[in-house]
């Protein structure tokens, strides 16, 4: 099922929405938030010189940092008194990035999710259980209004209180989760230890994760745990929260909403804009925002963007599961690392669980990554043979697909930290870090 028909217009039509749009938006940015203005000065660029979408790379890239140094409210294009909701990061590396939705703002929004979750296969026939913390994050809220406008009864349980979750899940009928990858996982081992069979036992049908990055094998383990159907979704709260993208049914990549933001592909380190198929750093510019306009946003997410239509009938743009971030690679004696290269080696182990943590450190002036995964079964415990075997095959695999040596700890099932929201993958010990 199309939730709009805008979701199947030509490229042509994408096309000129875009340019206009666009248009609207830089002379926005321009006209009422000093820092674009200032900004687009430095560039020698008036809102008249971007008129087509070969325009758009003339302008200066948005990063996370101007946020921050504009806290809290220096980026927005409205006055306060038309600014009807406020959601922020969660501020862990400094200063939150502050984000403002007029009326419209939050219509749009709602608009957007619809689209996302019935694309994911949700109709007003699902009781939709909500995981995603609510408060200032956008995922819980975002999620919700979207859910309801397509009929669909929530379930605001919010995050945590796993066992509630669970017999809410199994009182109520839920049919679809949403939340992030690693809780649901969680969430489905926090169920059998209550003698409770996810795929028997719950009538959860489809599961809706984002929030964090995830891999095609956590994929394979969320739906053997749960017997769902899992799709990702794609969004951050600076670009509107969760709406920008999300899976279609066909598991072809994300469809972006091309009528609501224009994508583009950069070589991360030269800033030139790739073509169609090329891996590179997202660029997300907005174009329906009010409160909060936002010129060519740096995500840090490499993807890569694929314009061919799709079986589902849509004809928007695709993009292809994250495979990384730029601020989240690791560099190890020259080998760049991403974390979920690592993930991916891991979930297609037998004997290991889905939680798992990499702490990178410093040994004389080398670098060192230590892996710390969770056995499945017990009986590992009892044979040393068992134990060094099972060692030795995971740090060949990670040898073999990343070229790095990682030292490897075996832990009891049950022991490491869950989480209950994103979860926390890396620990980087090196100085400076």
């Amino acid at each position: 099922m199309i939730w709009s028909k805008d979701e199947t217009l030509s490229r042509d039509q994408f096309t000129k929405i875009q340019e206009k749009r666009l248009s609207e938006t830089v002379h926005s940015a321009y006209h009422n938030v000093p820092h674009y203005k200032s900004k687009l000065q430095e560039a020698g660029l008036e809102p008249s010189d971007i008129r087509t979408l070969d325009d758009l790379a003339k302008l200066p890239f948005t990063v996370k940092d101007d946020l921050r140094a504009n806290y809290p409210f220096g980026l927005f294009a409205v006055p306060q008194k038309d600014v009807v909701r406020y959601h922020a990061s969660s501020g862990t590396t400094g200063k939150p990035t502050v984000v403002g939705y007029t009326k419209n703002d939050i219509t749009t929004w709602t608009e957007l999710i619809a689209r996302m979750v019935t694309m994911a296969g949700v109709t007003a026939h699902d009781i939709a259980q909500v995981s995603f913390g609510y408060g200032l994050f956008t995922g819980a809220f975002g999620l919700h209004q979207g859910l309801e406008h397509v009929g669909a009864a929530v379930i605001p349980m919010s995050s945590g209180n796993t066992e509630k979750q669970i017999m809410i899940m199994k009182d109520f009928g839920t049919t679809a989760l949403i939340g992030t990858p690693s809780y649901g996982l969680h969430m489905a081992e926090v169920a059998r230890e209550m003698g409770i069979d996810p795929k028997k036992d719950l009538k959860v049908r489809l599961g809706l994760f984002g929030g964090e990055g995830s891999t095609e094998a956590m994929r394979r383990e969320l739906n053997d745990a749960w017997g769902l159907f899992a799709t990702e979704n794609y969004g951050m709260s600076e670009l509107i929260g969760p709406g920008v993208s999300g899976e279609c049914q066909c598991l072809n990549g994300m469809h972006i909403f091309e009528d609501h933001f224009i994508p583009e592909i950069i070589n991360p380190d030269t800033g030139k804009v790739l073509g169609p198929g090329e891996s590179g750093e997202l660029i997300i510019t907005p174009i329906t925002k009010e409160a909060l306009p936002l010129l060519r946003y740096r995500t840090k997410d490499i993807t890569s963007l694929h314009y061919e239509k799709c079986e589902c009938g849509r004809t928007t743009v695709r993009m292809a599961k994250i495979h990384g971030r730029t601020d989240d690679m690791l560099i190890l004696g020259g080998v760049n690392v991403f974390p979920s290269q690592i993930e991916e080696v891991l979930f297609n182990i037998e004997g290991i669980g889905p939680h798992y943590q990499i702490k990178v450190y410093k040994k004389g002036y080398l670098d060192r990554i230590e892996i710390d995964v969770e056995l499945i079964d017990e009986d590992f415990l009892d044979s040393f043979t068992l134990l060094e075997n099972l060692n030795q095959t995971i740090r060949g695999k990670l040898r073999t697909v990343l070229g790095i040596d990682a030292k490897v700890n075996l832990h009891e099932p049950r022991t490491l930290a869950r989480s209950e929201g994103k979860a926390k993958r890396v620990i980087d010990l090196r100085e400076g870090k």
